[in-house]
C-alpha cells in the first residue's frame, strides 16, 4: 500500500511537470503538496510495519544450549541461506542444529554466488518458476506499451492534437491540453492502484491468487480495448482504473507467489528428513531478482521496437498492443501458471 503510494507521488510529479506552465505561480503550492504526500507515505510506511523485538525463545526448548548461540548476531558461521532460518529475531533451534552438521569451509566456499552459478541456477530453473517469469514478462511488457505512451495518446487520438505543428498552433495547444489531461489520468491510475492494493488481503480469501492475478490481466486488457474502440475524453479517464488494477498486481502477486513456492519446497524439505536442507536449495532472493528482471527484459522490448511502430502506424497502436498482451497473459495465467494453495 505504501509502495502504490509513492507511485501515486510518481504520477503527480510527472503531472506537475506537463501543467506546470500553464499553472504559473500553483506550480509551487503542488509541488508544496507533493512534499505533503511524501511526508504521509513516509509516516504510513514507518507505521504499517511492526518490528519485532529480539527474543530468547529457545532457552525453553534446548536448555543444555546457550542461548546466544542461536542469535542473530553470532559469530557463528551458517550455511548459504541461512536467513531463512531466522524469523522475528531468532533462529530455529532446530535448523540451526541442522546447519551446523555441514562445518566443512570448504562447502560453504562452493556456496559462493558466481556469475558461473547464477547463469546455472537461471538454466536449470523449474518449470514454474519459467511459467510465472513469462506471465510477468507478458504483463510488464502490456502494462508500459500502454503507459510509456499514453500522453501522446491522449493528445493525438483523444483530443485529436498535433505534437508537430507551430507551438502556437491551436492543434499543439490541443495536444498540449490532453497531455496534461493524460497526466491526470496516470495520476487516477495511481490512486487506484492504492486503494486496490488495500483491498487485495480480503479479496484473495474470497478468489484466491489465482483469482486475483487473472482478474487484473482481464480487466486491463478490456480496459485498454475499449480506450482503442471508443477514444473519449470521460470514458478513458474512468477505464484509468483498470491500470491501478494492472499495476497492483504485477507488484504483489506474482511475488506472492514465489514466496509460496519456496514455502512448499521448504516443508517437503523438512519432511525428507534424510537429506540436507541446502542440498539442491533455490535462494528466495535471487528468484524474486529473477522475476525483476522480467521488468527491464520489458523495458527494453518497449523501448526498442513499440517506438518504431507508433512512428509508422500512430499512438493508437500502443493501446490494441496492450490490450492483445494482456488479453494474451490472462490466458496464460489461466492455463500455465502453477498456483498452491
Amino acid at each position: 500500500f505504501g509502495g502504490a503510494l509513492g507511485y501515486l507521488l510518481g504520477a503527480i510529479d510527472w503531472a506537475h511537470l506537463e501543467i506546470g506552465r500553464v499553472l504559473g505561480s500553483e506550480f509551487q503550492v503542488m509541488f508544496f503538496f507533493s512534499a505533503l504526500v511524501l511526508t504521509l507515505c513516509f509516516i504510513i510506511h514507518l507505521c504499517s510495519i511492526p518490528e519485532a523485538p529480539l527474543r530468547d525463545v529457545t532457552k525453553d526448548i534446548l536448555p543444555q544450549q546457550a542461548p546466544q548461540d542461536f542469535l542473530l548476531s553470532s559469530d557463528k558461521m551458517y550455511q548459504y541461506g541461512s536467513i531463512e532460518k531466522a524469523k522475528n529475531g531468532y533462529v530455529n533451534p532446530e535448523l540451526a542444529l541442522q546447519g551446523e552438521k555441514t562445518p566443512n569451509p570448504s562447502k560453504q566456499i562452493s556456496k559462493t554466488m558466481t556469475m558461473t552459478s547464477l547463469l546455472r541456477v537461471l538454466m536449470n530453473m523449474p518449470s514454474h518458476y519459467l511459467c510465472l517469469c513469462i506471465s510477468h514478462f507478458i504483463g510488464w511488457t502490456a502494462f508500459l506499451s500502454n503507459m510509456l505512451f499514453f500522453t501522446d495518446f491522449m493528445g493525438q487520438i483523444v483530443y485529436h492534437g498535433d505534437p508537430y505543428s507551430a507551438h502556437n498552433s491551436t492543434e499543439f495547444l490541443i495536444y498540449e491540453r490532453g497531455v496534461e489531461v493524460g497526466c491526470w489520468g496516470l495520476c487516477i491510475n495511481s490512486v487506484f492502484s492504492s486503494l486496490y492494493s488495500y483491498f487485495q488481503k480480503p479479496l484473495v480469501s474470497y478468489i484466491g491468487l489465482k483469482g486475483l492475478y487473472f482478474t487484473g490481466y482481464l480487466l486491463f486488457g478490456l480496459g485498454t480495448g475499449f480506450i482503442g474502440l471508443f477514444p473519449n475524453v470521460y470514458s478513458t479517464l474512468a477505464l484509468c482504473t483498470m491500470f491501478g488494477v494492472m499495476s497492483s498486481t504485477l507488484y504483489t502477486v506474482p511475488f506472492n507467489l514465489i514466496a509460496k513456492y519456496h514455502r512448499e519446497e521448504q516443508e517437503k524439505r523438512q519432511q525428507a528428513r534424510g537429506g540436507s536442507l541446502d542440498s539442491g536449495e533455490r535462494g528466495q532472493g535471487l528468484d524474486c531478482a529473477v522475476l525483476t528482471c522480467m521488468v527491464q527484459l520489458a523495458q527494453i522490448l518497449v523501448g526498442g521496437d513499440l517506438g518504431f511502430l507508433v512512428n509508422k502506424a500512430g499512438s493508437v497502436i500502443v493501446v490494441i498492443t496492450a490490450s492483445a498482451l494482456a488479453l494474451i497473459g490472462c490466458c496464460f495465467v489461466a492455463l500455465f501458471v502453477r498456483y498452491v494453495d
